[in-house]
């Protein structure tokens, strides 16, 4: 798929930001986020988010909600929430400005909670507040009077029928907003939840810089094992990247996956039958957005975790590998010191050793214990507790923590 990625790459223009693939995301928020003056705690990072190198902070859905976390859309207008009010907000996004960072925001456009009470007695309706609309844009399966969904369904609430042409319509116009008021990169929520062929329509009109979806949805398990195969699961989000016209990026939850049973003492998993990456990023890496945890996979949710003893391990693999990588506020700004410090220098090797989202990957051992490899050609890594190091002379240490080691080549 490489050659033909390549081929797309150059034949297409879908944005300088996807070409260069020097990307590094920041996800400034966990789930407890909302519970403190969240916008000003951000504000006064900046300096520092954007002295560490990364490119892009996502920010949790900054619009009225009924939840505090953000995830139940209301009033798609007002810019106050749990997080914050629209100055503090405002600020936040000026300062991120002067220190050029961009501001992803979080399009949660899935599912939106009604007002008034309509069609079955269901409060299916938005009287009274921006984007009016009327029981037809909520999904006959889930209460309302427009069409079947084009995805999978968020229960408990009225999903948005986005086959509707008024509902893409005011959607285009919120979004189009949200980059006037200073978001530059979209991440989409749910994105199961309706057909890509929207969040191209979408991404087109509104033009962000960067967009990511999350389309998660399980890994292959036999019983609670992980299967070493999950090319069906990688090739699901391919075909969601794809449909989106290959404008959006994904979260690669397939290396999530496959990655926090390897640290376990399991890194044979690291390499598919092919002898590349198993994730997405081993197919189509300039589309794969790698991670570790995020506020569902881990805060306080924990519905999936990494293990928190191998979190080192982790942003070694994902911050020396192809892709662009996600590192998580809690790993960055709640944990220890050393691991921040830890994570700024495996982000300065990344740079200097000139990885981008499509560096070419040549994987020398994935065995239980240990795992290696040479990307690019400037970084050799090493993982795990087995014993290992370049037999080449021009290779020289260039950092090293608790079962990862990373080497340069002297120019």
């Amino acid at each position: 798929m490489d050659n033909w990625n390549n081929a797309v790459e150059e034949s297409t223009d879908l944005g300088a930001v996807l070409r260069k693939g020097k990307e590094i995301l920041f996800q400034g928020f966990n789930w407890e986020s909302h519970k403190y003056d969240w916008w000003e705690n951000l504000e006064k990072k900046v300096p520092d988010i954007a002295k560490s190198g990364f490119t892009s902070v996502w920010l949790p859905p900054a619009i009225n909600s009924f939840s505090p976390e953000g995830y139940l859309p209301q009033n798609l207008y007002l810019l106050s929430s749990s997080y914050g009010s629209e100055q503090q907000l405002k600020a936040l996004l000026q300062k991120l400005k002067k220190y050029k960072v961009r501001a992803m925001a979080d399009i949660v456009i899935n599912h939106r909670i009604g007002t008034t009470q309509g069609h079955g007695g269901l409060y299916n309706r938005y009287d009274g507040i921006p984007l009016a609309w009327d029981e037809h844009a909520v999904t006959s399966c889930t209460g309302g009077l427009g069409n079947q969904s084009t995805g999978d369904n968020f229960h408990g609430v009225p999903n948005i029928d986005h086959s509707q042409h008024f509902v893409r319509k005011d959607i285009i116009g919120w979004l189009q907003w949200l980059r006037s008021v200073g978001f530059q990169d979209f991440r989409f929520d749910f994105a199961r939840g309706y057909s890509a062929k929207y969040v191209k329509e979408y991404i087109e009109a509104a033009k962000p810089i960067f967009s990511v979806g999350e389309y998660w949805d399980s890994c292959n398990y036999s019983g609670s094992v992980l299967e070493y195969n999950q090319d069906s699961h990688r090739q699901r989000i391919i075909n969601w990247i794809d449909a989106t016209g290959q404008l959006s990026s994904a979260f690669d939850f397939t290396t999530k996956g496959i990655l926090q049973e390897a640290v376990k003492g399991q890194f044979w998993r690291l390499r598919d039958p092919q002898g590349k990456p198993p994730g997405v990023m081993g197919w189509w890496p300039s589309r794969a957005v790698t991670f570790i945890d995020n506020h569902d996979t881990g805060s306080t949710q924990a519905h999936w975790p990494f293990p928190s003893n191998h979190i080192m391990e982790g942003y070694a693999y994902i911050l020396t590998h192809p892709g662009t990588p996600t590192v998580f506020y809690d790993h960055f700004y709640d944990g220890d010191d050393s691991v921040h410090e830890q994570i700024v220098k495996l982000m300065e090797i990344r740079r200097s050793g000139e990885i981008h989202s499509r560096s070419s990957v040549r994987i020398l051992e994935a065995k239980d214990n240990l795992y290696s490899a040479v990307i690019g050609d400037k970084i050799c890594i090493k993982i795990g507790d087995g014993s290992w190091s370049p037999s080449d002379r021009e290779w020289t240490l260039a950092t090293s923590g608790q079962r990862y080691a990373i080497w340069q080549k002297q120019q």
